[in-house]
């Protein structure tokens, strides 16, 4: 669809830009997988077996005079590197038998949002043993359990492994691009609108809406909002009541609440799609698997925008191109979980960390929610993206990272739309990134 401006009483017609998408979602969708009572080792298993071989061939380089060991073959006092995968002990994580537990009541009372305390510790694994680290090197708050490492120390009597070296596996490679000849262009993030919630204000939305579509602002604004070629929706769109979803026989009433949220957001979209592509992920509180990779919204639950050719219902993670950009996010909950069993100074340095150890989820599954795969691992990070988002945080972080092989990727931190009226916007050109607010204040 074209934006308009008024010249000379006439009004002109501007046209959209366009960017080439190219969908990448096909890693994270199930198809006719079914759930045969497998375990989760197998993840484990697969995870462990792929970034060995990537850590394996870094080490001539980090350490050339050192044999690579399991943890069945160390010896006291002989230096050596594991390559293995981080379990974290961590006395107040919860546990459904702490409900059955005689000392339930000498439990310390710990905030929901944090799980750390000072008598935590790491623990290395492979599949020939387990062995506890020790030292300085590697800080228990940083690391959480999932994450696959090369470590370089050596046994002490007491049996454990003092950490003398960490080796993570780093950027992955990344596809290059050109920047010299590219026009502006730009990409909306929109993030935890929570249509229905007391939170949701329709008009701020509506403003939103207006801005993209170029139906507001000056001569400017409008030739901006031409350049604007993709939008992402990422995750919690929609916020249905819990006393609806109790597997009670809903009143026509409760039916109409249910389904009130999901028919003004479709009004919405519909007005979106109508003006430019759009990319819709599923979040937790949307009607979608609970589990990750979760799956894409249904198009039944939008019958006006999804008539569109321009409306696309994605898996979260959501991975894609626009002009051979590389652009990969989730919509929070591996960023939430990181939160609860680690620390960082910004919600952004986990994204940082996430692509470092080159795993999207590193806690899945052992506090995060995620599908037994059993012959692939689909959140290992193959290649490094241009652009890394993340959804529903409670405000807007950015920051750019380098690798040592020229590796350029832009951080996002996109807040919740219905707390902060705030949307991020980022230019193809130069990746520079900022946030879109929408107040209706007076």
């Amino acid at each position: 669809m074209e934006d308009s401006e008024m010249v000379d009483g006439e009004r002109k017609l501007i046209e959209r830009k366009k960017a080439l998408y190219r969908f990448l979602d096909e890693r994270f969708v199930i198809r006719g997988e079914r759930y045969k009572g497998q375990q989760y080792s197998q993840i484990y298993f697969t995870r462990l077996h792929h970034m060995r071989n990537l850590l394996r061939p870094l080490v001539p380089d980090w350490k050339p005079h050192l044999p690579v060991q399991t943890v069945l073959g160390l010896e006291e006092g002989k230096e050596c590197i594991v390559i293995g995968t981080i379990y974290k002990h961590m006395k107040l994580k919860p546990s459904i038998l702490d409900e059955y537990s005689k000392e339930r009541s000498a439990v310390p009372l710990v905030k929901p949002h944090n799980f750390m305390h000072p008598d935590d510790h790491l623990i290395l694994e492979d599949e020939s043993g387990r062995v506890k680290l020790a030292g300085n090197c590697l800080v228990p708050s940083t690391f959480v359990t999932g994450v696959v490492l090369a470590v370089h120390g050596k046994e002490t009597s007491d049996g454990d492994f003092l950490v003398l070296d960490v080796l993570e596996a780093g950027l992955p490679l990344q596809k290059a691009i050109s920047l010299g000849l590219r026009e502006d262009k730009y990409v909306v993030f929109i993030s935890g609108l929570s249509v229905g919630s007391s939170l949701f204000n329709p008009l701020q939305f509506q403003l939103f809406v207006d801005h993209i579509t170029g139906h507001l602002g000056d001569e400017n604004e409008q030739n901006i909002a031409s350049q604007i070629v993709h939008l992402v929706i990422v995750g919690n769109s929609v916020e249905i009541s819990q006393g609806l979803l109790g597997g009670q026989t809903l009143t026509s009433k409760d039916q109409s609440l249910l389904s009130e949220p999901i028919k003004e957001l479709d009004i919405l979209l519909t007005q979106l799609a109508a003006a430019l592509p759009l990319d819709i992920m599923p979040g937790p509180n949307d009607p979608a698997n609970f589990s990750l990779p979760q799956q894409p919204l249904n198009r039944c639950l939008f019958p006006g925008a999804s008539v569109y050719n321009t409306f696309m219902s994605c898996t979260n993670p959501h991975q894609f191109e626009l002009d051979d950009i590389q652009f990969i996010g989730t919509s929070g909950q591996n960023i939430h979980d990181l939160d609860k069993y680690s620390e960082a100074t910004e919600k952004v340095e986990f994204l940082e960390r996430t692509l470092r150890w080159r795993h999207l989820a590193p806690t899945a599954p052992n506090t995060l929610g995620c599908y037994p795969f059993t012959d692939k691992e689909p959140f290992l990070l193959e290649s490094c993206p241009h652009v890394y988002f993340t959804g529903n945080q409670d405000r807007f972080e950015t920051r750019v990272i380098e690798g040592p092989q020229k590796q350029f990727t832009r951080l996002i931190c996109i807040p919740r739309f219905c707390e902060t009226g705030t949307a991020v916007m980022l230019n193809l050109k130069n990746f520079e990134c900022r946030a879109l607010s929408f107040s209706t204040d007076l």
